[in-house]
């Protein structure tokens, strides 16, 4: 059996990928995912995949990550149930036609705007989250009709696994489908046309995804990350904050997680007291021997585990640790590092960390953290600790990224009426809750008339009457058109 499914694996080349999608063209043709029942049906069972194997897409994500159940119930399973059920109370007013005023041009009309699906398309996911980030886009999709195929991360190999087992058994495989496997099988999906690709990962991969979807003018979403820094201010509940700040760094995968705090900036006034509260909190949660911590997820792999201990270890921060370092080549952990005053042309604050490290800049005035924030790429979430309203109002009105927060950190993502998602290179497009919907939809432009009030204006022989006329309907307001139609003024 072992030996058959990698056989079937090791053919999926460009002609089966072909072959699937042109499989789920016919049941998108048949008018099968448009409705509404199958809809509900599909995101229900999503539902019932959840409740019934918890503890084998916790045990998965153990496997691949070594992530502590309580992220895996409340960061995975728990925000994915929580879409499906936003979905299935929402979908029916979601596909509700949303009606839209007409103009004296058009008269008598009426119009409406109508939330089609797109069509076939493609879901690459990323690892740190393989379900979440796998299921989530999924229930967009499914949401507004589309049929589907997903692509799980092959660095997350149980996981990947498990999906494609669970969707098959509970997710209508007609219509849905998903593949597994590396570079080849990703090469072979991008090779074909969709109506739309939703990636999720690095900038470097999604140019690939962009550059393959421009053959085709195919739409993307791109989900993407970047170095998303905390600004510290004085005067603030330092303990809350640096708590907060701990489990949107380390308590989201040991750092890797897109909207992880990236970096501090802080004044140099204000570091002792902020580095000794970080020390003392960090050591409360996970102890005095962080890599025995059962509540720290490891490094993904040994790829990733080199990445990070070359940022660490290189000359320019090596130097500057002022808690942790500590690391275990043989199990992939890494504690909790904090590194203080770190050079801005270093390494590891010239690319995106994903991982347990974090640095703190020091500047003169906190005021300068925003110049600072802006001369580097527009990062996935910037965060904000303060009390001042006046620096509040300065950090959402000149700091441009996907998303900002006060007061806390990663939390933006648990609210579904906003919308996630990156700007310049931390990504394009937007999900969750109706933007999910949105994603997946084309929103058509309906315009309905009868044949009354048909205007012989709009036909040649084009008269000065005409002119003078048409000249009233462009320049607007009754007085004008009413003088038009008296044949005062001038042509």
């Amino acid at each position: 059996m072992a030996g058959s499914e990698e056989k079937e694996k090791a053919v999926f080349d460009v002609d089966a990928a072909s072959a699937l999608v042109n499989e789920l063209r016919c049941t998108f043709a048949s008018g099968k995912t448009r409705s509404y029942e199958w809809r509900v049906t599909q995101l229900k069972n999503m539902l019932k995949m959840c409740d019934e194997n918890e503890k084998e897409i916790a045990e998965a994500l153990r496997q691949d990550l070594s992530k502590p159940e309580l992220e895996s119930v409340v960061y995975e399973i728990g925000m994915l149930k929580n879409s499906c059920r936003v979905a299935l109370k929402e979908v029916k007013h979601w596909i509700v036609p949303e009606k839209a005023k007409t103009s004296l041009t058009t008269f008598p009309s009426s119009a409406e705007i109508l939330s089609e699906p797109l069509g076939v398309v493609l879901i690459i996911s990323a690892w740190n989250y393989p379900f979440l980030l796998s299921l989530d886009p999924l229930v967009g999709a499914i949401a507004a009709g589309n049929a589907v195929v997903l692509k799980p991360s092959e660095i997350a190999p149980a996981s990947s696994s498990l999906l494609s087992k669970l969707l098959v058994k509970y997710l209508d495989s007609s219509a849905i489908r998903v593949i597994e496997g590396a570079v080849a099988e990703t090469s072979a999906l991008l090779e074909q046309k969709w109506e739309k690709i939703f990636y999720t990962g690095n900038g470097r991969v999604a140019r690939i995804v962009m550059a393959a979807a421009a053959k085709h003018l195919t739409p993307v979403v791109l989900e993407l990350g970047g170095k998303s820094p905390v600004v510290i201010d004085a005067g603030i509940n330092l303990q809350v904050a640096t708590r907060r700040i701990i489990a949107g760094k380390w308590g989201c995968n040991n750092g890797q997680a897109c909207v992880s705090p990236d970096y501090i900036i802080t004044t140099k006034d204000y570091a002792p007291e902020l580095v000794d509260t970080l020390k003392n909190e960090l050591e409360r949660f996970y102890g005095k021997t962080p890599l025995e911590s059962k509540d720290l997820s490891r490094i993904v792999n040994s790829n990733h585990f080199t990445r990070l201990t070359k940022l660490l270890d290189e000359d320019k921060v090596s130097g500057n640790i002022v808690h942790g370092g500590e690391r275990d080549k043989e199990s992939l952990k890494i504690a909790p590092t904090i590194l203080l005053d770190v050079p801005q042309d270093s390494l590891i604050m010239n690319e995106e960390i994903f991982g347990p490290l974090l640095p703190i800049i020091l500047v003169n005035k906190i005021e300068e953290s925003f110049d600072l924030i802006n001369s580097g790429t527009k990062p996935l979430a910037a965060y904000l600790f303060s009390n001042k309203k006046k620096l509040k109002e300065q950090f959402v009105m000149s700091v441009s990224a996907g998303g900002l927060v006060i007061n806390d950190t990663t939390v933006h993502l648990a609210v579904d009426t906003l919308p996630f998602g990156g700007v310049g290179e931390s990504g394009m497009g937007s999900y969750h809750g109706k933007f999910s919907f949105d994603a997946f939809s084309h929103k058509k432009a309906v315009l309905y008339r009868s044949f009354i009030g048909d205007a012989a204006i709009r036909y040649p022989p084009y008269t000065t009457e005409k002119v003078r006329l048409m000249k009233a309907l462009i320049g607007g307001g009754i007085w004008n058109i009413i003088q038009a139609l008296l044949g005062w003024g001038k042509a």
